[in-house]
């Protein structure tokens, strides 16, 4: 019924100017609707809803995922523009400075200003690839 249906991410800000700052400026995500209480961003083939709520942040679990290839890249990059990365404990998963890495899967999570957790981790293809990659350079 709905495998079929693109989804939508959607996050509850406090506070929309603060929000559009983050998103927009920290983020570079790309603005494509605003009105007084939802803003919408591109991401990827994808949109990102942010509105504003009262219960803006009481979710305590990862609420976004980016997939992404360079996750080294991007989280280098977040640093540098003050975005701080988030450390757990997590079984088969070891630490490399901010980001986790299992076998060839790569994740690193971070909050936005009202404590909305976000992840980026490398695509399931990408590991698998890289493996395949990894494997085929060795026979030659």
């Amino acid at each position: 019924m709905l495998s079929d249906k693109d989804a939508i991410a959607t996050v509850a800000v406090k506070n929309l100017e603060i929000a559009k700052k983050f998103y927009e400026g920290t983020l570079g995500l790309t603005k494509v609707m605003e009105n007084e209480e939802v803003l919408a961003f591109k991401t990827g083939s994808s949109t990102l809803f942010v509105y504003r709520s009262q219960y803006a942040g009481t979710n305590r679990a990862t609420a976004v995922t980016f997939v992404a290839e360079e996750v080294d890249d991007l989280v280098r990059t977040l640093k540098g523009r003050g975005v701080p990365f988030e450390h757990y404990d997590l079984p088969h998963m070891t630490r490399q400075g901010d980001i986790h890495v299992a076998g060839q899967m790569k994740a690193a999570w971070f909050k936005d200003p009202d404590g909305n957790i976000f992840s980026l981790v490398t695509p399931a293809n990408t590991a698998a690839n890289r493996t395949v990659s990894a494997a085929a350079q060795s026979t030659r």
